[in-house]
């Protein structure tokens, strides 16, 4: 994919996270994380839970068994109040415990505890930002 991906204006100032995560280096259970993740078998529940704790947009790359997250909020937001208050939402334990047999992590941890929070090295932004 090289022609980028638009991104929407939430009418506010938001600012970014990036985060990274391996998976099990399988190809099978690759495959089957992915399908987990698009929009025919993704669950309702961890989706509005997302949205619920005020994530704007969330994207996941993937790259062999590497997967990178992107999630956009609003400038005020607050990263560990909003993860801890996610974990205790409907079907993010059971979501977290599924997902774990395709992660290379503790498969008791958290969505929290699985991520590692990247740190930004570089950007370019028009300077009309």
């Amino acid at each position: 994919m090289t022609e980028g991906y638009i991104q929407k204006n939430h009418g506010v100032r938001t600012k970014r996270y990036c985060q990274i995560m391996e998976l099990k280096n399988d190809s099978e259970l690759i495959r089957k994380y992915c399908e987990a993740h698009d929009e025919e078998h993704f669950r309702p529940e961890v989706l509005k839970g997302i949205r619920e704790v005020g994530i704007l947009e969330m994207e996941v790359y993937i790259l062999g068994n590497r997967i990178v997250m992107i999630v956009d909020v609003a400038e005020d937001f607050d990263w560990a109040s909003a993860m801890s208050r996610l974990a205790t939402l409907p079907g993010q334990a059971e979501w977290e415990a599924y997902v774990a047999q395709f992660q290379n992590c503790d498969s008791s941890a958290t969505s929290d505890e699985k991520w590692q929070m990247m740190t930004r090295i570089f950007h370019l932004y028009n300077k009309k930002h």
